[in-house]
Protein backbone atom coordinates (compact mmCIF):
# COMPACT_ATOMS: atom_id res chain seq x y z
CA UNK A 1 0.00 0.00 0.00
CA UNK A 2 1.41 3.37 -0.96
CA UNK A 3 1.88 5.95 1.78
CA UNK A 4 -0.40 8.94 1.49
CA UNK A 5 0.57 12.63 1.61
CA UNK A 6 -0.46 14.58 4.68
CA UNK A 7 -3.35 16.33 2.95
CA UNK A 8 -4.69 12.95 1.81
CA UNK A 9 -4.46 11.65 5.37
CA UNK A 10 -6.51 14.63 6.53
CA UNK A 11 -9.11 13.83 3.89
CA UNK A 12 -9.17 10.23 5.06
CA UNK A 13 -9.90 11.36 8.59
CA UNK A 14 -12.70 13.59 7.39
CA UNK A 15 -14.27 10.82 5.35
CA UNK A 16 -14.05 8.36 8.23
CA UNK A 17 -17.23 9.48 9.94
CA UNK A 18 -20.43 8.85 8.06
CA UNK A 19 -22.95 10.30 10.47
CA UNK A 20 -23.88 13.86 11.25
CA UNK A 21 -25.11 14.66 14.72
CA UNK A 22 -27.34 17.57 15.61
CA UNK A 23 -25.60 20.97 15.50
CA UNK A 24 -24.03 22.07 18.77
CA UNK A 25 -26.41 24.46 20.47
CA UNK A 26 -24.72 26.52 23.20
CA UNK A 27 -28.18 27.50 24.47
CA UNK A 28 -29.47 23.92 24.68
CA UNK A 29 -32.00 23.57 27.48
CA UNK A 30 -33.70 20.25 28.18
CA UNK A 31 -37.49 20.21 28.66
CA UNK A 32 -38.69 20.67 32.21
CA UNK A 33 -39.82 17.48 33.96
CA UNK A 34 -43.59 16.94 34.06
CA UNK A 35 -45.33 15.61 37.13
CA UNK A 36 -47.25 12.39 36.64
CA UNK A 37 -49.54 11.67 39.60
CA UNK A 38 -50.30 8.21 38.27
CA UNK A 39 -46.71 7.03 38.58
CA UNK A 40 -45.85 5.39 41.93
CA UNK A 41 -43.16 7.17 43.88
CA UNK A 42 -41.56 3.96 45.09
CA UNK A 43 -41.02 0.55 43.60
CA UNK A 44 -40.19 -2.81 45.13
CA UNK A 45 -36.66 -4.14 45.06
CA UNK A 46 -36.56 -7.02 42.58
CA UNK A 47 -34.39 -10.09 42.64
CA UNK A 48 -33.31 -11.52 39.32
CA UNK A 49 -32.31 -14.96 38.19
CA UNK A 50 -28.88 -15.22 36.61
CA UNK A 51 -28.74 -15.52 32.81
CA UNK A 52 -27.66 -19.16 33.00
CA UNK A 53 -31.08 -20.54 34.05
CA UNK A 54 -32.29 -23.78 32.50
CA UNK A 55 -34.24 -23.04 29.30
CA UNK A 56 -37.97 -23.11 29.99
CA UNK A 57 -37.59 -22.53 33.73
CA UNK A 58 -40.12 -19.91 34.95
CA UNK A 59 -38.92 -16.40 35.70
CA UNK A 60 -40.75 -13.69 37.62
CA UNK A 61 -42.91 -11.48 35.44
CA UNK A 62 -41.36 -8.04 34.90
CA UNK A 63 -42.86 -5.15 36.81
CA UNK A 64 -43.80 -1.89 35.11
CA UNK A 65 -42.22 0.12 37.93
CA UNK A 66 -38.46 0.27 38.23
CA UNK A 67 -36.50 1.41 41.27
CA UNK A 68 -34.58 4.64 40.96
CA UNK A 69 -31.07 3.54 40.04
CA UNK A 70 -27.84 5.54 40.34
CA UNK A 71 -26.31 7.86 37.79
CA UNK A 72 -22.57 8.27 37.36
CA UNK A 73 -19.98 10.90 36.53
CA UNK A 74 -16.80 9.62 34.87
CA UNK A 75 -13.43 10.26 36.52
CA UNK A 76 -10.64 11.46 34.19
CA UNK A 77 -8.31 8.52 33.64
CA UNK A 78 -5.23 10.69 33.20
CA UNK A 79 -5.57 12.76 36.36
CA UNK A 80 -2.24 12.83 38.20
CA UNK A 81 -3.90 13.64 41.51
CA UNK A 82 -7.31 14.53 42.85
CA UNK A 83 -8.24 16.64 45.85
CA UNK A 84 -10.43 14.83 48.35
CA UNK A 85 -11.57 15.90 51.82
CA UNK A 86 -9.33 14.93 54.73
CA UNK A 87 -11.35 12.50 56.86
CA UNK A 88 -11.84 13.11 60.58
CA UNK A 89 -13.85 11.08 63.13
CA UNK A 90 -17.61 10.92 62.69
CA UNK A 91 -19.98 9.18 62.48
CA UNK A 92 -22.66 10.95 60.43
CA UNK A 93 -26.07 9.85 59.13
CA UNK A 94 -26.45 10.66 55.42
CA UNK A 95 -29.65 10.56 53.33
CA UNK A 96 -29.07 9.25 49.81
CA UNK A 97 -29.94 11.82 47.12
CA UNK A 98 -31.03 11.20 43.49
CA UNK A 99 -27.92 10.58 41.44
CA UNK A 100 -25.85 9.29 44.38
CA UNK A 101 -23.93 6.03 44.20
CA UNK A 102 -21.46 4.50 46.69
CA UNK A 103 -18.27 5.85 45.10
CA UNK A 104 -19.64 9.41 44.83
CA UNK A 105 -20.71 9.39 48.48
CA UNK A 106 -17.34 7.99 49.57
CA UNK A 107 -15.49 10.68 47.60
CA UNK A 108 -17.72 13.37 49.09
CA UNK A 109 -16.71 12.40 52.64
CA UNK A 110 -13.10 11.40 52.02
CA UNK A 111 -13.47 7.72 52.76
CA UNK A 112 -13.03 4.59 50.69
CA UNK A 113 -15.90 2.72 49.06
CA UNK A 114 -15.02 -0.36 51.13
CA UNK A 115 -15.28 1.66 54.36
CA UNK A 116 -18.71 2.93 53.36
CA UNK A 117 -19.96 -0.50 52.31
CA UNK A 118 -18.63 -2.39 55.34
CA UNK A 119 -20.02 0.19 57.79
CA UNK A 120 -23.48 -0.23 56.28
CA UNK A 121 -23.28 -4.02 55.72
CA UNK A 122 -23.54 -3.57 51.95
CA UNK A 123 -21.99 -5.72 49.25
CA UNK A 124 -20.24 -4.44 46.12
CA UNK A 125 -23.34 -5.25 44.08
CA UNK A 126 -25.81 -3.63 46.47
CA UNK A 127 -28.11 -0.93 45.09
CA UNK A 128 -28.94 2.20 47.09
CA UNK A 129 -32.02 4.34 46.59
CA UNK A 130 -32.88 8.00 47.21
CA UNK A 131 -34.16 8.33 50.77
CA UNK A 132 -31.99 5.52 52.18
CA UNK A 133 -29.95 6.45 55.28
CA UNK A 134 -26.28 5.52 55.34
CA UNK A 135 -23.80 5.83 58.19
CA UNK A 136 -20.68 7.77 57.25
CA UNK A 137 -17.84 6.53 59.49
CA UNK A 138 -15.65 9.57 58.85
CA UNK A 139 -16.50 13.25 58.37
CA UNK A 140 -14.55 15.61 56.11
CA UNK A 141 -13.40 19.03 57.37
CA UNK A 142 -10.71 20.30 54.99
CA UNK A 143 -9.12 19.70 51.63
CA UNK A 144 -5.84 17.87 51.21
CA UNK A 145 -4.22 16.35 48.12
CA UNK A 146 -4.44 12.60 47.81
CA UNK A 147 -2.41 11.10 45.00
CA UNK A 148 -4.26 8.63 42.84
CA UNK A 149 -3.02 5.05 43.12
CA UNK A 150 -1.24 3.33 40.29
CA UNK A 151 -3.53 1.63 37.77
CA UNK A 152 -4.68 -1.78 38.92
CA UNK A 153 -5.14 -4.82 36.69
CA UNK A 154 -8.06 -7.03 37.67
CA UNK A 155 -9.92 -9.93 36.10
CA UNK A 156 -13.64 -9.54 35.50
CA UNK A 157 -16.16 -11.98 36.90
CA UNK A 158 -17.85 -14.19 34.36
CA UNK A 159 -21.41 -12.98 33.96
CA UNK A 160 -23.26 -13.19 30.68
CA UNK A 161 -25.24 -9.93 30.42
CA UNK A 162 -27.02 -9.99 27.04
CA UNK A 163 -27.14 -12.32 24.04
CA UNK A 164 -25.56 -11.02 20.85
CA UNK A 165 -28.92 -10.67 19.13
CA UNK A 166 -30.06 -8.16 21.78
CA UNK A 167 -27.25 -5.76 20.87
CA UNK A 168 -27.99 -5.34 17.18
CA UNK A 169 -31.01 -3.98 15.31
CA UNK A 170 -32.02 -7.50 14.34
CA UNK A 171 -35.24 -9.40 13.59
CA UNK A 172 -36.77 -9.42 17.09
CA UNK A 173 -36.26 -5.67 17.53
CA UNK A 174 -39.03 -5.25 14.95
CA UNK A 175 -41.52 -6.47 17.58
CA UNK A 176 -41.15 -3.34 19.74
CA UNK A 177 -43.29 -0.29 18.99
CA UNK A 178 -40.89 2.24 20.52
CA UNK A 179 -43.31 5.16 20.55
CA UNK A 180 -46.16 3.18 22.13
CA UNK A 181 -43.80 1.71 24.74
CA UNK A 182 -42.36 5.10 25.69
CA UNK A 183 -45.78 6.72 25.97
CA UNK A 184 -47.12 3.87 28.11
CA UNK A 185 -44.26 4.25 30.62
CA UNK A 186 -45.09 7.95 31.06
CA UNK A 187 -41.57 9.03 32.01
CA UNK A 188 -39.53 12.08 31.05
CA UNK A 189 -38.68 10.53 27.68
CA UNK A 190 -42.37 10.63 26.69
CA UNK A 191 -42.35 14.47 26.93
CA UNK A 192 -38.86 15.11 25.58
CA UNK A 193 -38.17 16.87 22.26
CA UNK A 194 -34.93 18.03 20.65
CA UNK A 195 -33.82 19.67 17.43
CA UNK A 196 -31.81 17.16 15.36
CA UNK A 197 -30.53 18.27 11.96
CA UNK A 198 -33.09 21.08 11.84
CA UNK A 199 -36.03 18.79 12.68
CA UNK A 200 -37.83 18.59 16.02
CA UNK A 201 -37.89 14.96 17.16
CA UNK A 202 -39.58 13.34 20.14
CA UNK A 203 -37.66 11.16 22.55
CA UNK A 204 -39.00 8.00 20.91
CA UNK A 205 -38.09 9.28 17.43
CA UNK A 206 -34.53 9.95 18.60
CA UNK A 207 -34.24 6.40 19.94
CA UNK A 208 -35.50 5.05 16.60
CA UNK A 209 -33.14 7.27 14.57
CA UNK A 210 -30.10 6.12 16.53
CA UNK A 211 -31.22 2.48 16.31
CA UNK A 212 -31.61 2.81 12.51
CA UNK A 213 -28.28 4.51 11.90
CA UNK A 214 -26.05 2.53 14.25
CA UNK A 215 -28.01 -0.73 13.91
CA UNK A 216 -28.33 -1.06 17.70
CA UNK A 217 -31.37 -2.59 19.43
CA UNK A 218 -33.77 0.13 20.65
CA UNK A 219 -34.63 -2.05 23.69
CA UNK A 220 -31.01 -1.75 24.78
CA UNK A 221 -30.97 2.03 24.29
CA UNK A 222 -34.14 2.35 26.38
CA UNK A 223 -32.72 0.11 29.12
CA UNK A 224 -29.54 2.22 29.23
CA UNK A 225 -31.62 5.40 29.59
CA UNK A 226 -33.64 3.86 32.40
CA UNK A 227 -30.66 2.42 34.23
CA UNK A 228 -28.58 5.57 34.02
CA UNK A 229 -31.23 8.27 34.41
CA UNK A 230 -34.70 6.72 34.94
CA UNK A 231 -35.94 8.67 31.91
CA UNK A 232 -38.31 5.93 30.74
CA UNK A 233 -40.50 5.59 33.84
CA UNK A 234 -39.84 8.69 35.94
CA UNK A 235 -41.34 12.02 34.75
CA UNK A 236 -39.10 13.89 37.21
CA UNK A 237 -35.59 12.41 36.94
CA UNK A 238 -32.65 13.86 38.82
CA UNK A 239 -31.71 17.34 37.50
CA UNK A 240 -28.13 16.12 37.01
CA UNK A 241 -29.36 13.80 34.25
CA UNK A 242 -31.23 16.33 32.11
CA UNK A 243 -28.25 17.34 29.97
CA UNK A 244 -26.26 14.10 30.06
CA UNK A 245 -28.66 11.21 30.77
CA UNK A 246 -26.14 8.46 30.01
CA UNK A 247 -23.49 10.21 32.06
CA UNK A 248 -20.88 10.84 29.37
CA UNK A 249 -20.04 14.45 30.08
CA UNK A 250 -18.57 16.84 27.55
CA UNK A 251 -19.89 19.92 25.73
CA UNK A 252 -20.27 18.11 22.41
CA UNK A 253 -22.51 15.33 23.73
CA UNK A 254 -25.20 17.31 25.53
CA UNK A 255 -28.77 16.28 24.92
CA UNK A 256 -30.42 12.94 24.30
CA UNK A 257 -29.44 12.53 20.65
CA UNK A 258 -25.71 12.86 21.14
CA UNK A 259 -25.78 10.90 24.38
CA UNK A 260 -27.38 7.99 22.53
CA UNK A 261 -25.13 8.23 19.46
CA UNK A 262 -22.12 8.02 21.78
CA UNK A 263 -23.67 5.06 23.61
CA UNK A 264 -24.55 3.21 20.40
CA UNK A 265 -21.07 3.74 19.00
CA UNK A 266 -19.43 2.45 22.20
CA UNK A 267 -21.73 -0.59 22.23
CA UNK A 268 -20.80 -1.31 18.62
CA UNK A 269 -17.12 -0.81 19.36
CA UNK A 270 -17.16 -3.32 22.22
CA UNK A 271 -19.29 -5.79 20.26
CA UNK A 272 -17.37 -5.84 16.98
CA UNK A 273 -13.86 -5.43 18.43
CA UNK A 274 -14.46 -8.38 20.76
CA UNK A 275 -15.96 -10.40 17.93
CA UNK A 276 -12.86 -9.68 15.85
CA UNK A 277 -10.44 -10.62 18.66
CA UNK A 278 -9.06 -7.09 19.02
CA UNK A 279 -9.67 -6.63 22.77
CA UNK A 280 -7.38 -7.72 25.62
CA UNK A 281 -8.37 -5.33 28.44
CA UNK A 282 -10.92 -2.66 29.32
CA UNK A 283 -9.38 0.63 30.46
CA UNK A 284 -11.65 2.24 33.06
CA UNK A 285 -12.25 5.89 33.89
CA UNK A 286 -10.17 5.68 37.08
CA UNK A 287 -7.10 4.38 35.22
CA UNK A 288 -7.56 0.77 36.33
CA UNK A 289 -7.75 -2.05 33.83
CA UNK A 290 -9.98 -5.09 33.66
CA UNK A 291 -9.13 -8.33 31.87
CA UNK A 292 -12.37 -9.69 30.40
CA UNK A 293 -13.05 -13.38 30.77
CA UNK A 294 -12.18 -15.07 27.46
CA UNK A 295 -15.47 -16.98 27.38
CA UNK A 296 -17.82 -13.99 27.30
CA UNK A 297 -19.94 -13.38 24.22
CA UNK A 298 -19.74 -10.19 22.10
CA UNK A 299 -23.05 -8.97 23.55
CA UNK A 300 -21.60 -9.04 27.06
CA UNK A 301 -18.41 -7.38 25.80
CA UNK A 302 -20.48 -4.55 24.31
CA UNK A 303 -22.04 -3.71 27.68
CA UNK A 304 -18.75 -4.13 29.55
CA UNK A 305 -17.05 -1.74 27.13
CA UNK A 306 -19.58 1.09 27.39
CA UNK A 307 -19.41 1.01 31.19
CA UNK A 308 -15.61 0.91 31.07
CA UNK A 309 -15.82 4.33 29.42
CA UNK A 310 -17.99 5.64 32.28
CA UNK A 311 -16.99 3.90 35.51
CA UNK A 312 -14.44 3.37 38.19
CA UNK A 313 -13.63 -0.24 38.99
CA UNK A 314 -16.12 -0.42 41.89
CA UNK A 315 -19.05 0.92 39.88
CA UNK A 316 -18.09 -1.11 36.78
CA UNK A 317 -18.42 -4.29 38.81
CA UNK A 318 -21.95 -3.29 39.80
CA UNK A 319 -23.04 -2.08 36.36
CA UNK A 320 -21.91 -5.26 34.60
CA UNK A 321 -23.16 -7.66 37.30
CA UNK A 322 -26.54 -9.29 37.95
CA UNK A 323 -27.95 -6.18 39.67
CA UNK A 324 -26.74 -3.76 37.02
CA UNK A 325 -28.04 -3.15 33.50
CA UNK A 326 -29.06 -6.81 33.27
CA UNK A 327 -31.60 -6.35 36.08
CA UNK A 328 -33.11 -3.24 34.53
CA UNK A 329 -33.30 -4.89 31.11
CA UNK A 330 -34.98 -7.97 32.60
CA UNK A 331 -37.54 -5.86 34.43
CA UNK A 332 -38.40 -3.83 31.35
CA UNK A 333 -38.46 -6.51 28.66
CA UNK A 334 -38.23 -9.91 30.35
CA UNK A 335 -35.38 -12.37 30.61
CA UNK A 336 -33.06 -11.30 27.74
CA UNK A 337 -31.90 -14.78 26.80
CA UNK A 338 -35.49 -15.69 25.95
CA UNK A 339 -35.02 -13.27 23.01
CA UNK A 340 -31.77 -14.85 21.83
CA UNK A 341 -31.28 -15.77 18.18
CA UNK A 342 -28.33 -18.10 17.77
CA UNK A 343 -26.44 -18.19 15.57
CA UNK A 344 -26.79 -14.63 14.33
CA UNK A 345 -25.86 -15.63 10.79
CA UNK A 346 -27.11 -18.78 9.08
CA UNK A 347 -24.58 -21.43 8.16
CA UNK A 348 -23.30 -21.00 4.64
CA UNK A 349 -24.49 -17.39 4.34
CA UNK A 350 -23.69 -16.07 0.87
CA UNK A 351 -24.16 -12.62 -0.58
CA UNK A 352 -26.41 -12.42 -3.67
CA UNK A 353 -24.86 -11.08 -6.89
CA UNK A 354 -24.06 -7.36 -6.61
CA UNK A 355 -23.16 -4.89 -9.36
CA UNK A 356 -20.76 -1.98 -9.06
CA UNK A 357 -22.77 1.06 -7.90
CA UNK A 358 -22.48 3.27 -10.99
CA UNK A 359 -23.44 3.38 -14.67
CA UNK A 360 -21.84 1.05 -17.20
CA UNK A 361 -18.92 2.58 -19.12
CA UNK A 362 -18.04 5.25 -16.53
CA UNK A 363 -14.64 5.34 -14.80
CA UNK A 364 -14.88 5.96 -11.07
CA UNK A 365 -12.20 5.99 -8.33
CA UNK A 366 -12.00 3.37 -5.59
CA UNK A 367 -11.16 5.73 -2.72
CA UNK A 368 -11.74 3.68 0.43
CA UNK A 369 -11.07 0.07 1.32
CA UNK A 370 -12.80 -1.68 4.25
CA UNK A 371 -13.82 0.84 6.92
CA UNK A 372 -16.57 1.42 9.49
CA UNK A 373 -20.13 1.08 8.24
CA UNK A 374 -21.45 3.84 10.52
CA UNK A 375 -19.30 5.99 12.82
CA UNK A 376 -16.16 4.44 14.27
CA UNK A 377 -17.54 1.57 16.35
CA UNK A 378 -19.18 -0.64 13.75
CA UNK A 379 -17.55 -3.40 11.71
CA UNK A 380 -15.55 -2.38 8.63
CA UNK A 381 -18.52 -3.00 6.36
CA UNK A 382 -18.06 -0.12 3.90
CA UNK A 383 -16.25 0.70 0.65
CA UNK A 384 -15.95 4.19 -0.91
CA UNK A 385 -16.15 5.32 -4.53
CA UNK A 386 -15.73 8.79 -6.05
CA UNK A 387 -17.42 9.95 -9.28
CA UNK A 388 -15.61 10.54 -12.59
CA UNK A 389 -14.21 13.90 -13.62
CA UNK A 390 -11.84 16.29 -11.94
CA UNK A 391 -12.06 16.57 -8.12
CA UNK A 392 -14.90 18.91 -7.22
CA UNK A 393 -14.76 18.92 -3.44
CA UNK A 394 -18.33 19.16 -2.20
CA UNK A 395 -19.65 20.60 -5.45
CA UNK A 396 -22.43 18.92 -7.40
CA UNK A 397 -21.93 16.19 -9.97
CA UNK A 398 -24.31 14.72 -12.55
CA UNK A 399 -22.84 11.23 -12.09
CA UNK A 400 -25.33 8.66 -10.83
CA UNK A 401 -25.08 6.13 -8.01
CA UNK A 402 -26.97 2.99 -9.04
CA UNK A 403 -28.54 0.09 -7.16
CA UNK A 404 -26.25 -2.90 -6.63
CA UNK A 405 -29.17 -5.36 -6.54
CA UNK A 406 -32.98 -5.50 -6.79
CA UNK A 407 -34.79 -4.27 -3.70
CA UNK A 408 -37.19 -1.91 -1.93
CA UNK A 409 -36.08 1.55 -0.80
CA UNK A 410 -36.95 1.86 2.90
CA UNK A 411 -35.37 5.22 3.75
CA UNK A 412 -34.11 8.17 1.70
CA UNK A 413 -33.29 11.12 3.94
CA UNK A 414 -30.36 13.15 5.28
CA UNK A 415 -27.95 11.73 2.71
CA UNK A 416 -28.76 8.09 3.52
CA UNK A 417 -30.62 5.66 1.28
CA UNK A 418 -31.36 2.19 2.67
CA UNK A 419 -32.44 -0.65 0.38
CA UNK A 420 -34.10 -3.87 1.57
CA UNK A 421 -33.21 -6.85 -0.61
CA UNK A 422 -35.61 -9.48 0.77
CA UNK A 423 -38.73 -7.42 0.11
CA UNK A 424 -40.32 -7.75 3.56
CA UNK A 425 -40.08 -4.02 4.23
CA UNK A 426 -38.03 -4.51 7.40
CA UNK A 427 -34.60 -3.06 7.95
CA UNK A 428 -33.90 -5.63 10.67
CA UNK A 429 -34.05 -8.74 8.49
CA UNK A 430 -32.05 -10.13 5.58
CA UNK A 431 -29.61 -8.13 3.46
CA UNK A 432 -29.83 -4.33 3.50
CA UNK A 433 -27.64 -1.88 1.61
CA UNK A 434 -26.67 1.60 2.82
CA UNK A 435 -25.90 4.18 0.14
CA UNK A 436 -24.49 7.18 2.02
CA UNK A 437 -23.85 10.80 0.94
CA UNK A 438 -26.64 10.80 -1.66
CA UNK A 439 -27.63 14.34 -2.65
CA UNK A 440 -31.28 15.32 -2.13
CA UNK A 441 -31.51 16.49 -5.75
CA UNK A 442 -33.16 13.77 -7.88
CA UNK A 443 -32.73 11.24 -5.08
CA UNK A 444 -34.90 8.09 -5.19
CA UNK A 445 -37.98 8.14 -2.97
CA UNK A 446 -38.72 5.75 -0.11
CA UNK A 447 -41.16 3.10 -1.24
CA UNK A 448 -39.61 2.73 -4.71
CA UNK A 449 -38.64 -0.73 -5.93
CA UNK A 450 -35.42 -0.75 -7.97
CA UNK A 451 -33.67 -3.27 -10.15
CA UNK A 452 -29.89 -3.63 -10.22
CA UNK A 453 -28.48 -0.68 -12.16
CA UNK A 454 -31.44 1.65 -11.51
CA UNK A 455 -30.57 5.15 -10.39
CA UNK A 456 -30.33 5.99 -6.68
CA UNK A 457 -29.10 9.60 -6.81
CA UNK A 458 -25.95 11.71 -7.09
CA UNK A 459 -22.89 11.32 -4.81
CA UNK A 460 -22.26 14.32 -2.56
CA UNK A 461 -21.11 15.37 0.89
CA UNK A 462 -24.62 15.25 2.37
CA UNK A 463 -25.27 13.23 5.47
CA UNK A 464 -21.82 13.06 7.03
CA UNK A 465 -18.42 14.61 7.62
CA UNK A 466 -16.78 14.78 4.22
CA UNK A 467 -14.92 17.33 2.11
CA UNK A 468 -15.35 15.55 -1.23
CA UNK A 469 -18.37 14.12 -3.03
CA UNK A 470 -18.32 10.32 -2.90
CA UNK A 471 -20.41 7.22 -2.24
CA UNK A 472 -20.09 5.32 1.04
CA UNK A 473 -21.47 1.82 0.40
CA UNK A 474 -22.11 -0.64 3.26
CA UNK A 475 -24.20 -3.72 3.98
CA UNK A 476 -25.85 -5.55 6.87
CA UNK A 477 -27.49 -8.93 7.35
CA UNK A 478 -30.17 -9.28 10.06
CA UNK A 479 -28.94 -5.97 11.45
CA UNK A 480 -25.32 -7.12 11.74
CA UNK A 481 -22.67 -5.05 9.94
CA UNK A 482 -20.80 -7.53 7.71
CA UNK A 483 -17.10 -6.72 7.09
CA UNK A 484 -16.35 -5.93 3.45
CA UNK A 485 -13.56 -8.52 3.42
CA UNK A 486 -15.50 -11.13 5.39
CA UNK A 487 -14.07 -14.53 4.36
CA UNK A 488 -17.48 -16.24 4.36
CA UNK A 489 -19.44 -13.56 2.50
CA UNK A 490 -17.10 -10.97 0.93
CA UNK A 491 -18.56 -7.75 -0.51
CA UNK A 492 -18.26 -8.88 -4.15
CA UNK A 493 -19.14 -6.25 -6.77
CA UNK A 494 -19.26 -7.42 -10.41
CA UNK A 495 -16.75 -10.14 -9.53
CA UNK A 496 -14.31 -7.80 -7.74
CA UNK A 497 -13.14 -9.34 -4.46
CA UNK A 498 -12.32 -6.81 -1.70
CA UNK A 499 -9.42 -7.28 0.69
CA UNK A 500 -7.75 -5.24 3.41
CA UNK A 501 -4.64 -5.19 5.59
CA UNK A 502 -6.07 -4.28 9.02
CA UNK A 503 -5.54 -0.58 8.29
CA UNK A 504 -8.84 1.26 7.93
CA UNK A 505 -9.44 2.57 4.38
CA UNK A 506 -6.50 0.64 2.92
CA UNK A 507 -7.49 -2.17 0.59
CA UNK A 508 -7.80 -3.66 -2.87
CA UNK A 509 -10.38 -4.94 -5.34
CA UNK A 510 -9.21 -7.94 -7.34
CA UNK A 511 -10.78 -9.65 -10.39
CA UNK A 512 -9.15 -12.09 -12.81
CA UNK A 513 -5.66 -11.00 -11.75
CA UNK A 514 -6.42 -7.27 -12.07
CA UNK A 515 -5.78 -5.37 -8.82
CA UNK A 516 -7.29 -1.96 -8.04
CA UNK A 517 -5.85 -0.18 -5.03
CA UNK A 518 -7.80 2.09 -2.72
CA UNK A 519 -6.39 5.60 -3.00
CA UNK A 520 -7.88 8.69 -1.43
CA UNK A 521 -7.70 10.88 -4.52
CA UNK A 522 -7.52 10.61 -8.31
CA UNK A 523 -4.87 8.15 -9.46
CA UNK A 524 -4.58 5.53 -12.22
CA UNK A 525 -4.16 2.81 -9.57
CA UNK A 526 -7.70 3.30 -8.24
CA UNK A 527 -9.63 3.64 -11.50
CA UNK A 528 -12.51 1.19 -11.83
CA UNK A 529 -15.01 0.68 -14.63
CA UNK A 530 -18.21 -1.33 -14.76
Amino acid sequence: MRSLPAHFLLLTALLASCTRAAPVNPNFTPPAPIANPNLPTAAPVMTYLPPTRIPGQPIASPTANLPLLPTFTPVPADAAQEFLPTATPGPLAYTVQPGDYPASIANQFGITVNELLSTNNLGVDSIIYPGDTLIIPLLATEQAPIFAPAPQLSTADYFKILPDSEIIYGPLSALLDVNAFVQKQGGYLAYYTQDVDGETLTGAQIVIKVAHNYSVNPRLLLAMLEYRAQWVTNPNPAPSTLYDPIGYVDDFHQGLYRQLTWTADMLNQGFYRWKEGKVTTWSLADGSEIIPQPGINPGTAAVQHVFAELDTQATWTIDTGPKGLFATYSTMFGYPFDWAIEPLLPAGLAQPPFSLPFLSGEIWQFTGGPHAGWDQGSAWAALDFAPPGEPIGCGTTDAWVTAVAPGLILRAKNGAVVQDLDGDGLEQTGWTILYMHIESRERVQAGSYLQAGDRIGHPSCEGGLSNAAHLHLARRYNGLWIPADDPQAPFMLDGYLPSGNNVEYDGWLTRNGKVIEAWNGKNPVNEIQR
